[in-house]
């Protein structure tokens, strides 16, 4: 085969984005030239590389054998670039995905405690839902996610090989109130006192779900504001403009004028914090990260 080191970026880059449109948008280049670069590598391989489906663009069984090997050529390439510099530095990388709560609650003291017992570890992250990390793991672009799952936690995709999974913690869904108002002063509600509230919630599609709503609320949810970032949702409740689901372990970090509410009235709602990584033997660098993880819930 006759590939280059761009079209083998080109795609892993769509393995991890899921569509072409979202690979040239990361990578700086046209829609067009990242179409071209797509074919071109079919043409080498002799095969189809990518299949096209409702949801996206995902790699045929032949683009995922490829894309094991271009994973391993990039690492050859990038690690062949520092060997050049001539740098005496040996830093030990370590890329790290997280879910969209977990960045202010886990990774703080994640960090902290790998600069006290790891300092030679860089750690650099990237946030996502959990079917774009995984996607991301699948391409090579991070070396370890950490990842949400809900009850009954079936294997997380349908690749082979199945990713490395090990269980960090559960926590327990609430709703976040505003101190005053309606729920002011209590530590619970009742799920058919929550269907006519207004929610606060993120975009979600089937394909990338997001917390915002609590699940199987009956009847049509009154969504008036959404938004994917944490700290709006949080000062919109806060403002009294409405409520959302949260984690319970986001308890630390609120924002002043939210309390959380336990839902009575309905099954408890458990997630289940994970991390995962691709198989085979870890690097002591990313055996440190994973732990400093576990360590900080």
């Amino acid at each position: 085969m006759d590939v280059s080191s761009t079209g083998l970026r080109v795609l892993r880059q769509i393995a991890e984005s899921g569509s072409f449109t979202a690979a040239a948008a990361r990578l700086g280049y046209t829609q067009s030239a990242v179409s071209r670069q797509a074919a071109s590598l079919e043409r080498s391989a002799g095969t189809a590389l990518f299949g096209r489906r409702p949801d996206g663009v995902r790699l045929t069984p032949a683009g995922l054998t490829l894309l094991r090997h271009a994973r391993t050529m990039l690492d050859c390439l990038t690690a062949a670039e520092r060997d050049l510099t001539g740098s005496t530095s040996r830093p030990e990388p370590v890329r790290l995905g997280l879910f969209l709560s977990a960045g202010a609650v886990i990774l703080p003291p994640a960090l902290a405690r790998l600069a006290a017992t790891d300092p030679q570890i860089t750690v650099t992250t990237t946030e996502g839902t959990t079917p774009s990390l995984i996607r991301a793991l699948r391409a090579g672009s991070i070396d370890l996610a950490v990842l949400t799952s809900r009850p009954p936690h079936r294997s997380l995709d349908g690749e082979s090989p199945r990713l490395h999974v090990e269980t960090v913690t559960d926590t327990e869904l609430v709703v976040a109130v505003a101190t005053t108002g309606e729920f002011a002063g209590r530590s619970a509600v009742h799920i058919d006192e929550l269907i006519d509230a207004p929610w606060i919630a993120a975009p979600a599609s089937h394909a990338e779900p997001l917390l915002g709503v609590w699940p199987g609320l009956p009847g049509r949810p009154d969504i008036v504001h959404c938004a994917r970032d944490w700290l709006t949702k949080l000062q919109l409740v806060a403002g009294g403009f409405g409520v959302t689901t949260v984690p319970s372990r986001l308890s630390p970090v609120l924002p002043p004028g939210v309390s959380l509410l336990h839902v009575e009235g309905a099954p408890p709602e458990i997630r289940r914090v994970l991390t995962a990584r691709l198989p085979g033997r870890p690097t002591p660098a990313l055996t440190a990260v994973a732990r400093a993880i576990v360590s900080s819930t």
